[in-house]
């Protein structure tokens, strides 16, 4: 009895742990120019509880709060701590950082499609698939596409916080990518990591009514049209990675393509590591 006591609170503090480490990986991708928090909560297996969490924040507190906290703990250290560091790394060697991304969510998505499929596939399912997928592909390459420069003021900050939280709601929508065409993502993300209130507050206010606004809606698309909508996550995590591979880079010189490929296969094992040990998690 004593033994198998221990081994349950050995698996409880590994999976304590885990959650903290995909807590900074939702950060760092918050962080990361055209990634998206919301992504890898999908990912993650994580997004239903955030979204029940969000829709009905009273009434899920007690029983989410205490499987999110580790997730939450690491979100934060992700985004306003080790961002950071990464920061270095994503000026050093973009390429293979952001390949390393890449084959996190490439690994992942297997076990997402079986997720999407937990209550059966339809036409509609697919249909949704294919229309998400040329819609975000349509939407990320216009904005690309965009030279905007606008002037960061409170309002704009309150615009950015909404699209912080659209990432998290609504995965694949990346708020870095939405913000850098209009030349807001540099400033936003250096007054978060400085703690700077003229920035915090007006983003904080955004994000909070972008949750309150739009939690509630997603969560009964969920509740009454769940394959489909999840097949629709599925075609705007595939956009939104497509979207942000460095395609030139794997042409620049044999060394920056075995580089590339080396830290993709490197993400794609750490995903399916991962999937497995959540995997077993479950079952037990």
């Amino acid at each position: 009895m004593h033994m198998k006591e221990n081994q349950t609170s050995r698996k409880s503090d590994e999976l304590f742990v885990v959650r903290v480490l995909q807590g900074m990986l939702i950060g760092l991708g918050a962080v990361l120019p055209g990634m998206s928090g919301g992504v890898l909560c999908v990912v993650f297996g994580i997004y239903k509880p955030v979204m029940e969490l969000f829709a009905n924040p009273l009434k899920c507190f007690r029983t989410h709060i205490p499987k999110l906290f580790p997730v939450l703990i690491g979100g934060a250290a992700g985004f306003l701590g080790i961002a950071n560091l990464l920061a270095f790394f994503l000026e050093k060697y973009p390429n293979q950082s952001v390949c390393l991304f890449i084959g996190l969510i490439v690994g992942m998505l297997p076990s997402l499609l079986r997720e999407a499929g937990e209550k059966g596939r339809t036409k509609g399912s697919w249909i949704a698939m294919g229309i998400s997928f040329a819609v975000i592909i349509a939407l990320l390459a216009g904005l690309n596409a965009m030279s905007v420069r606008i002037v960061p003021n409170t309002g704009w900050y309150v615009f950015c916080g909404f699209c912080l939280a659209l990432s998290i709601i609504a995965p694949g929508m990346s708020f870095s990518t939405l913000l850098m065409p209009l030349g807001l993502y540099t400033p936003f993300v250096d007054g978060l990591g400085h703690l700077q209130m003229n920035i915090l507050i007006p983003s904080g206010i955004g994000a909070i009514v972008t949750i309150i606004c739009l939690a509630k809606a997603v969560e009964a698309l969920f509740q009454n049209f769940y394959s489909c909508a999840f097949h629709a996550i599925v075609g705007i995590v595939v956009a939104a990675t497509i979207m942000i591979i460095p395609f030139q880079s794997f042409l620049e010189s044999p060394g920056a393509f075995f580089a590339n490929v080396i830290c993709l296969v490197i993400g794609i094992v750490c995903a399916w590591k991962l999937d497995k040990f959540n995997n077993r998690y479950q079952k037990d």
